[in-house]
Parts: C-alpha cells; sequence; structure tokens
C-alpha cells in the first residue's frame, strides 16, 4: 500500500481462505479499540464497516508518517545518539529510530505499518484468546484511492460480469459510492434488512442513533454530497 497525504482511500482485507475474523462481539469491540489507536493518528475515518470475515474503511489520510515512543535502547546506544534512516522511492524519509541519552526511542512509523501492526497485534490476541495458530487475515491489506483518478472504476465495483456501476463524475461520485457501498455490506450479506441495524459499522452515526468517536462527519460532508443512511 502506498498512501498520499490529503488523498481519500478505501481500505479492506478479509480472512486467509475467507475464515472468520471476528468470533464474537468483544472481538468487534476490541478491534474498535485497534482503529482509534493505530488509524486515528494518521487519518480521519470518513466511513468503517467490520463483517464477520473482512472489514472496510474509508480514510482521508492527514499523515503519512508519526512519530511513535519505541522500546528503550541496550545500554551500549545510550552513550551516543544515532540516527537510522531508510527512503521510499527516494522520496523523504519513512522510518527513523533515535536513542537519545535518556535512553528513549522516538521511530517515525508510516500509516503502512501501522495497519501491519493492528493487524498482527489483533491476531496475535485472537489467536491467543481462542487457542488457534496461523494466520488470521490475509497477506496483503487493500488500499484504492478514491481521489486518484486514471479512468478506471476501482476494482470492488466490479463484478464477475462487469463493472456495474457507470461513474460520470468520479470527483464526486467515487466518494460517495464507496461510502455507501461500505454501509450497505451488511445488507448485501443478508446480515441485517437496514444498514442501521448493524452495529459494526459507522451507519448509525450517520443515522443520528448513536455519537461514535472514531467517524469524522464534518470532514465526510466536504467529500460527501449525501450521507444520510436509512
Amino acid at each position: 500500500m502506498q498512501f498520499e497525504k490529503g488523498d481519500i482511500y478505501h481500505i479492506y482485507n478479509q480472512g486467509n481462505n475467507r475464515q472468520k475474523v471476528f468470533f464474537n462481539r468483544e472481538n468487534y469491540l476490541f478491534f474498535l479499540r485497534k482503529m482509534k489507536i493505530y488509524i486515528l493518528p494518521y487519518a480521519d475515518i470518513i466511513a468503517w464497516c467490520l463483517m464477520p470475515n473482512h472489514f472496510h474503511f474509508m480514510v482521508l489520510v492527514n499523515e503519512t508518517t508519526v512519530a511513535v515512543t519505541g522500546r528503550k535502547p541496550s545500554a551500549s546506544l545510550k552513550a551516543t545518539p544515532t540516527v537510522v534512516a531508510s527512503s521510499c522511492r527516494g522520496e523523504g524519509i519513512v522510518s527513523v529510530a533515535r536513542s537519545d541519552t535518556d535512553g528513549s526511542e522516538l521511530r517515525m512509523r508510516t500509516f503502512n505499518d501501522s495497519i501491519g501492526i493492528m493487524l498482527r497485534s489483533y491476531t496475535n490476541a485472537i489467536n491467543k484468546k481462542h487457542n488457534r495458530s496461523g494466520k488470521l487475515f490475509r497477506e496483503a491489506t487493500k488500499a484504492e484511492c478514491i481521489t486518484c483518478f486514471d479512468g478506471i472504476t476501482p476494482s470492488f465495483y466490479n463484478t464477475n460480469s462487469g463493472t456495474q456501476i457507470n461513474i460520470v463524475d468520479p470527483v464526486k461520485q467515487y466518494p460517495e459510492f464507496c461510502f455507501h457501498y461500505i454501509h450497505q455490506n451488511p445488507v448485501k450479506a443478508g446480515l441485517v434488512k437496514k444498514a442501521t441495524d448493524w452495529e459494526f459499522s459507522s451507519a448509525c452515526d450517520y443515522a443520528g442513533l448513536r455519537s461514535g468517536k472514531l467517524v469524522n462527519i464534518d470532514v465526510a460532508e466536504q467529500y460527501i454530497i449525501d450521507t444520510k443512511i436509512d
């Protein structure tokens, strides 16, 4: 995944071999707490939906890297501060480690890395709790840019029989279609009759039935004409 500041992305992944990734209500709530820790420092969440075997986020990226405090380095590193940097495509620093004289360590963690850490952390916790092992999610998390237009409809609008949606004005329509596509997932899967009947999405927040802290409705209204959820 490659993120650019100021763009909107549809991020999604599913269980390895389409297996479940959420086994009970507490799993969903635990994952939401992970989202707050690992996504909000980088992006405003416009929409989200957690399904039994996959998830969807729609986010506006505000920062591609964020400073985080790491573990204290070994005693041999305390005396002299060090800097380790690597670049991505030769443009700017994407990771930095600095060992200060007080023994603390700061790292510039990328949004991409933060998502990976979130999924690994969740997987480790679920494996331990449910006495299982191995991968929980597919290896590659997908991130499709909603505001990076190349004239091709994003893949999540495609089916085996071809693209079902004819986009006339991508600047206005891509964000809105993605927004409603995410919230309609539980309905299309036959889990509920209305989007607002599904607890584990941002639909209830936009319907005024809940005051969730994950989504930024003010940001959503800047990019989406109709945020109304029935």
